[in-house]
């Protein structure tokens, strides 16, 4: 099998793996997430114990991940570089935030109702790819400008 097939495999079943994780930790059920947000007046600790794990299982792979020389089938580890909080990462987990505690889903778990049928999902991907395509909007023409010189050329 060629490289790129492997590739392809190999973020097929990682997919399948972290879907059926998402569905039988409870995190494709609106109600029990938004039941775990709720703290205070009903709230279900449940949710918890999903996180542990997954924080658990991260934090075992990163080691790893950083102990190895390369991946199997890429030619480096797509690893974040920013190391720093800024306004955009402040208000777009304050959005996800929102939106998660709205409506129930995060994009994986939303993706994954998406899938088994739900109507309430097929909402929130419409909406969350409708925000994903304004965003990329909105940063072409915010970092546009700033690439152009004062008599609209192009800096080198």
């Amino acid at each position: 099998m060629s490289r790129k097939g492997k590739q392809v495999v190999t973020s097929l079943v990682s997919g399948v793996l972290f879907g059926a994780g998402l569905a039988v930790g409870g995190m494709t059920n609106p109600r029990e997430v938004i039941g775990f947000l709720s703290i205070g007046h009903g709230w279900d600790p449940s949710l918890a114990f999903v996180m542990i794990g997954a924080i658990a299982v991260h934090f075992l792979a990163y080691r790893w991940v950083l102990g190895s020389s390369a991946p199997l089938f890429a030619d480096d580890f797509a690893i974040p570089k920013l190391r720093h909080i800024d306004p955009k990462l402040v208000i777009g987990s304050a959005i996800f935030g929102t939106g998660w505690g709205l409506g129930g889903y995060c994009p994986g778990p939303g993706i994954v109702s998406l899938g088994a049928g739900s109507r309430d999902a097929l909402v929130f991907v419409i909406m969350m790819t409708l925000a994903w395509w304004l965003t990329a909007k909105y940063e072409s023409r915010a970092v546009a400008p700033r690439a152009l010189g004062a008599a609209g050329s192009k800096l080198v």
